[in-house]
Formats: structure tokens, sequence, C-alpha cells
């Protein structure tokens, strides 16, 4: 997930640190999926991955954040829309988890970054956006990706495919619900996601626990879910401080590589040409309408400019 900037705020100066930065969180990411995917197969239950992925970040963020912003880190303008992004970042992690159970890690990680182009599908509407040719030629494309990614010969699990489209489609709910809490610190935004889903989890623990047979290294690995889901979160806001969302934008899709690439070295698995070219269309999708995005923005900013 990406920090939402608040509207009408500057962006951050240019800075190509903060490319580096955000491929470092993408891989770090995909690192956690990974992860993820090892332990569902191993036979731990999503729910439990999902519980201890949430705790593990929680008490991270209160041991580095909390003292540092004391009781200013709960102050947001509106409780109710931090809770309604809470649930839709525990959906989105436990249906993403299932997902990975079902399918190989590119081609889960690809149909998740139709997100994007559901939110600019659905962003007329819910957040009175003004419908936009390029974006809907990008949903368009993406679309068509996605289907040659699923298409029959590809041999996915079908329950797999379903849920994986869902999980897009509550991603991007999640992401216009970021949007909506822009105006609040993005660390407030984040320690409340954590907390949410580690109580809500813990309240749900009892009825899922079980003590999975795994080795010292699996148990490593399960706490380290929470681990790289924190660093990789900081990454990505740490990206966002110091280089613009526009410059950043196309990069996110490189997750889809280093997905592939750790898909490849843990789990052997690799996607076929045709389904990289599903990929490389999704891909493709979302750089046409972000860098569409950027060019109009500087337009915009330029013409803005000239007028003062």
């Amino acid at each position: 997930m990406q920090p939402s900037r608040a509207p009408g705020l500057p962006s951050p100066p240019m800075n190509k640190s903060g490319i580096l930065l955000h491929i470092a969180g993408l891989w770090l990411l995909s690192t956690l999926d990974a992860s993820g995917k090892w332990l569902v197969l191993a036979g731990v239950p999503v729910l439990m991955v999902s519980w201890m992925r949430y705790a593990v970040h929680t008490a991270l963020m209160t041991v580095v954040v909390l003292p540092q912003r004391g009781k200013a880190i709960f102050k947001t303008r509106s409780l109710q829309r931090q809770l309604v992004r809470g649930f839709l970042m525990i959906a989105t992690t436990v249906l993403f988890f299932s997902v990975l159970a079902r399918l190989p890690l590119a081609e889960a990680t690809a149909i998740n970054f139709m997100a994007p182009l559901f939110v600019m599908a659905i962003a007329p509407w819910l957040l009175k956006e003004a419908h936009r040719l390029h974006r809907w030629l990008g949903v368009l494309v993406g679309f068509a990706g996605m289907l040659v990614v699923v298409r029959p010969g590809a041999q996915l699990d079908p329950v797999g495919v379903a849920l994986g489209l869902l999980t897009a489609f509550t991603f991007a709910l999640f992401q216009i619900a970021t949007r909506r809490v822009a105006h609040d610190d993005p660390l407030t935004t984040n320690y409340y996601g954590g907390l949410f889903g580690t109580a809500a989890l813990s309240v749900a623990l009892p009825w899922f626990w079980v003590t999975p047979e795994l080795s010292v290294g699996e148990w490593v690995l399960l706490v380290s879910t929470g681990v790289t889901g924190f660093f990789g979160h900081w990454l990505q806001a740490a990206a966002f401080s110091k280089s613009p969302a526009t410059l950043l934008a196309p990069f996110s899709y490189m997750q889809i590589i280093s997905a592939a690439i750790l898909g490849w070295l843990v789990f052997g698995q690799m996607p076929g040409q045709t389904t990289a070219l599903g990929i490389a269309l999704i891909c493709l999708a979302g750089l046409g309408v972000a860098l569409t995005e950027a060019r109009l923005a500087w337009v915009r900013t330029r013409a803005l400019r000239e007028r003062l």
C-alpha cells in the first residue's frame, strides 16, 4: 500500500533516493508475501499468519514510534474512517494469503495489481473524480492482461483466481479508504491499522488457533512477517517523503518482478511466455495511466506558475 498525501499539500522535492527506498520497500513486501505463502503451504492457518503479521508490526510501532509521538499518534479527524480502513486492510491481507495458497506468487501479485485499475474505474462515483479517457483505456488494457493471465490454458486454480479478483477489488476499496484518511498523519493511519488488525484477529484467535509443527526456522519466518511488513511500509513512507508520488508510481510495478524472482527462487515457479505477456499488459496499463497522470500534473503546475 502506498501512503496518501492530503489534498492541497505540496509534493516533496524531487529526490531520486526515494526511488531506491521505494524499490527496497517493494522487495521487503514481496518477501512478506513469499513468507506467507511458505507458511500457509506448511499448514499454518491463514488467520494465524495474518494475526502474527499484525501483532509483531504493532509491537514494533509501539516500541519505535509511540515513544516519539506519544498521545499525538492517536489524533485523528475521523475514527470511523480509520476503522473502516482497518477492516478493509484485514480483509485484504487474509484474502491475499488465501490466494497465495492457491496461485503462484507472480500470478497472484499480478492479479492484485488490478486494484489501481479498479480504483480508477470506481473513483468517479466514490471520490467524485472526473471521468478521463486514458484511465478507462488503462482499465480495459489491464483487464485484457488479466484475462490472458487467467486464461483456461494457464491451469490456474479457479477458486484462487476468483479470490484474487476479490482481493484486488477489496484492495481498491482499501486504497480509497486510505485517501479518505489522508488528512491524518501517515504514522497515525499505519498505527491504527495495525492496532485494529491485531485486536480484531486476537478476538478470533481462540477459534482458529492451532499449534503447527514447524521447524525453528519456520517459527522465525512466521515472526518475520511482522518485521518485513513493518520495515516494508516504513521504507514506503520514507520514499514518499523524499520523492513525489508521480515519480514513484511507475516503479510500483517492479513488485511483480520481485514476486516473479522470489517465486522462482523459493518455489520453482516461473510464469510462461503467454502469462508473462498478460502480466506485461497489466504493468503497461498501470504505467501508461501513471505516466499520463504525471504529465497532466506537470502541465497543470506549469500553467499555474505561468499565471503567477
